[in-house]
């Protein structure tokens, strides 16, 4: 490979890594919405699901997890699709379940629906494995998105999250949808 063009990679994996060990301590301290305008559907042409779509059968303790993902959405003040992108993220990290410590399977220190990292700045084990808590942090970091209610679920997912699979997220996009719409006046 080009000397030239590896390095220019190199940059900017480094710069996708700084914005992910930056975002959660800043996601983790903004302020929430106040005047978010809630939205009639809960997709948009740009929401259309991509790619092939992926489906689990949730049992009792996920559903209520999508569910306080819901909850503490409308808490914020923010759209349904707010919760779309949060439930699909939730999704993909750990397929709604509260994680704790995985021992030799965990990634680092990640926890939670979210799998957010303590050691980023997200908040401690207590507070990450708190449904509502973790989803409120991950939608303060969402909010510091220019544009996030435009664009395609998979890059606002990962402009918060900066995984090492960016293009994940968007497979769980029709379920996501599916939940918000079956669970957001209930």
């Amino acid at each position: 490979m080009n000397t030239i063009f590896r390095k220019s990679m190199l940059s900017v994996a480094g710069l996708a890594f700084a914005g992910g060990v930056f975002a959660g301590p800043i996601a983790a301290h903004a302020n929430p919405a106040t005047d978010a305008k809630p939205v009639a559907a809960v997709q948009t042409a740009v929401s259309k699901p991509q790619g092939d779509q992926s489906h689990i059968s949730l049992n009792g303790e996920q559903t209520a997890n999508a569910k306080a993902i819901i909850a503490a959405t409308k808490k914020a003040g923010l759209p349904e699709r707010a919760a779309v992108i949060s439930i699909a993220t939730s999704l993909q990290e750990s397929k709604l379940e509260n994680l704790g410590h995985l021992g030799d399977m965990n990634d680092h220190d990640s926890l939670g629906l979210f799998q957010q990292r303590p050691s980023s700045g997200w908040g401690t084990p207590e507070q990450i494995t708190n449904p509502e808590y973790s989803t409120t942090a991950f939608l303060k970091g969402l909010k510091q998105v220019d544009g996030w209610q435009d664009m395609p679920l998979t890059q606002a997912a990962q402009t918060v999250q900066v995984s090492a699979y960016p293009d994940a997220y968007a497979q769980w996009e029709q379920q996501a949808t599916d939940l918000v719409t079956q669970h957001w006046n209930s």
